[in-house]
């Protein structure tokens, strides 16, 4: 079987000096503190599906999406072989309107500070921490 890579977004949302984080309903990372986000839909611009996402599950209305990063989140099984490649676009997005609210693939959502950020530990998806550092400094106008 051929693994192709998935394409997928990540809303990072910024009110102030919160960010807001999902902790998420399914795989990958189930349980974990993360981004907003998901697949890429054909013939879908990222800037939007990084709004769609957002909306979908958290309810929230954003605006101003500009690129953050790229992250590749590449997994191998146990023989050596690729399992998964996931090319995840970072999206930074100005919050508009909404407190956030568990729908879709988010089992919870919460505004979060920087250094509520960093205590989350193993509790939040891989480079999460980056991710926030980022979209702080860039301060989407």
């Amino acid at each position: 079987m051929t693994v192709r890579p998935t394409v997928a977004v990540l809303a990072v949302v910024l009110r102030g000096d919160e960010i807001l984080l999902v902790r998420r309903a399914n795989p990958p990372d189930q349980g974990l503190w993360g981004y907003p986000g998901g697949r890429v839909e054909p013939g879908e611009a990222y800037l939007d599906a990084a709004l769609r996402e957002l909306n979908e599950e958290t309810g929230i209305e954003a605006n101003a999406p500009a690129l953050l990063t790229v992250l590749d989140f590449i997994e191998h099984d146990t023989a050596g072989a690729l399992a998964h490649h996931f090319a995840m676009i970072a999206v930074a997005c100005r919050w508009r309107a909404g407190e956030g609210e568990a729908a879709d693939d988010a089992l919870e959502t919460r505004w979060f500070g920087r250094e509520e950020i960093a205590e989350l530990g193993a509790t939040a998806s891989l480079r999460v921490g980056y991710l926030a550092d980022l979209a702080l400094s860039a301060r989407v106008p």
